[in-house]
């Protein structure tokens, strides 16, 4: 069947490998091989292209087919989902887009709520930055993405999660400790840490605000390394508050300027979505955002 072989391919290229695809899929490497040479004489074309140096690659064929072979296999998941709510078995499978401070500090509590409703739903994590997970919603890898408002695709249905502050973190002896409101014209004389990942850009935005060009000493990608640093003293820095309240031996501060990062859940089309993953949106909804909050009408669940 058709399906099993989409499955089988989109493996191949998710996992870069026939053996690690056979072994995931309790297969032999040579029914893996079979099944994909089978599906390029059916069709007549080539898929993949096959090189020891550089691995397996999509031909250009492939690399178009590949959206439509995933678009069927989540097709084939929603009616599997909707045929099991009908017999009373929930199951599926929801692949979600995460960037790290979304997996440690807001995943945990929405998978303890969604799965003590829904046990037998599983799930499938992709951590990236803002492009990489609009990316993976635009090409159908996952189903669903922590994203930032403003740094995804507009075009994304959203359900609005919470505004994560950007603060300002030092070492628990700076003399910014007993200030309750730090001022971003004292940030400029400090040794700064900046960030060169995800939420560069926020912290750019701030200084831009406070027409102000901060002391760098380190440009540091990594979120966990720039805490590191911050508690050895070695410079202050500014981030998200989700993210660096969670961090050990530092100290964070509100900013004399007030600036969020709006923290949502996207989806390409909810309407279209499978039910397993209109349930997590919809317990996502229930855990975040207040009663009084409003969402558009194309966030409906009906």
């Amino acid at each position: 069947m058709s399906i099993v072989r989409f499955e089988i391919l989109t493996k191949v290229i998710e996992l870069g490998s026939f053996t690690k695809t056979a072994k995931k899929l309790n297969m032999t490497q040579s029914a893996v091989s079979h099944a994909i040479s089978s599906l390029e004489t059916e069709w007549g074309v080539p898929l993949l292209i096959r090189d020891r140096r550089k691995g397996i690659t999509l031909t250009e064929i492939g690399q178009k087919t590949l959206p439509h072979i995933r678009e069927v296999l989540k097709r084939m998941e929603a009616i599997n989902q909707e045929i099991a709510l009908a017999t009373n078995l929930e199951t599926g499978i929801i692949r979600i887009g995460t960037f790290s401070s979304a997996s440690s500090c807001l995943l945990p509590k929405l998978l303890a709520k969604f799965q003590k409703k829904h046990p037998k739903v599983e799930f499938k994590f992709y951590e990236g930055t803002y492009e990489e997970i609009t990316e993976w919603l635009q090409s159908g890898i996952i189903d669903i993405g922590f994203v930032v408002k403003g740094k995804s695709n507009p075009d994304f249905d959203l359900v609005p999660l919470l505004k994560d502050k950007m603060v300002v973190a030092f070492h628990p002896e700076h003399k910014f400790l007993h200030k309750e409101t730090v001022d971003m014209q004292d940030i400029e004389k400090e040794h700064f840490i900046m960030p060169t990942g995800m939420y560069q850009s926020h912290v750019e935005e701030l200084f831009e605000e406070a027409q102000i060009k901060p002391s760098i000493r380190f440009e540091v990608h990594d979120c966990t390394t720039i805490a590191n640093m911050v508690q050895e003293g070695l410079g202050v820095t500014i981030g998200p508050e989700l993210f660096l309240k969670t961090q050990r031996n530092i100290k964070i501060r509100k900013l004399n300027l007030t600036y969020y990062r709006e923290v949502a859940l996207a989806c390409s089309v909810i309407s279209e979505a499978s039910p397993a993953v209109k349930e997590f949106l919809m317990v996502a909804k229930n855990v975040f955002i207040e009663p009084n909050s409003t969402i558009d009408s194309q966030m409906s669940f009906n």
